[in-house]
C-alpha cells in the first residue's frame, strides 16, 4: 500500500529495481571546502543522482555518463582542498543494499509536514 509519503518523495534507486544491465550504481560523496565549490559541486551531482545524505548522491550511471560526471566534478574541484570519492557497486550489491529511516529531501523538493 503506497501512502502519501512513498508518493511525495521517489524511492532510493536500489528500492525500485537494481541497476540496468550496463548500469552501475555508483555511490559519490564529497567534501568541499569552499561554499561556492560546494554548490557548484551539488548541482552536477543533483544531474546525475539523487541526494541521500547531504554530500552523498547515489547514481545510475553507465560507464560513459559516469565518465562525463566524474570529468565534470573534476572542474569544479580544488584537489589540493576538496575530497571527491566515488564507489562502484554492481548490481548484485545493490540488490543487497540495506537501508533504515528517512531520506534527506534534496534543495529542489519542498517539503510539507503538518
Amino acid at each position: 500500500m503506497n501512502s502519501w509519503w512513498h508518493e511525495a518523495f521517489p524511492q532510493v534507486p536500489y528500492e525500485t529495481s537494481p541497476p540496468g544491465e550496463k548500469q552501475m550504481l555508483t555511490l559519490v560523496a564529497y567534501d568541499i571546502c569552499e561554499p561556492k565549490r560546494l554548490s557548484r559541486v551539488a548541482r552536477v551531482c543533483e544531474d546525475y543522482g539523487m541526494r541521500v545524505q547531504y554530500s552523498v548522491f547515489e547514481c545510475r550511471l553507465e560507464e560513459d555518463e559516469f565518465t562525463d560526471f566524474w570529468l565534470t566534478l573534476l572542474e569544479e574541484i580544488d584537489e589540493k582542498e576538496d575530497r571527491l570519492v566515488a564507489y562502484k557497486i554492481d548490481a548484485r550489491s545493490a540488490r543487497e543494499t540495506l537501508t533504515a529511516g528517512t531520506m534527506v529531501c534534496s534543495e529542489k523538493a519542498v517539503c510539507y509536514l503538518i
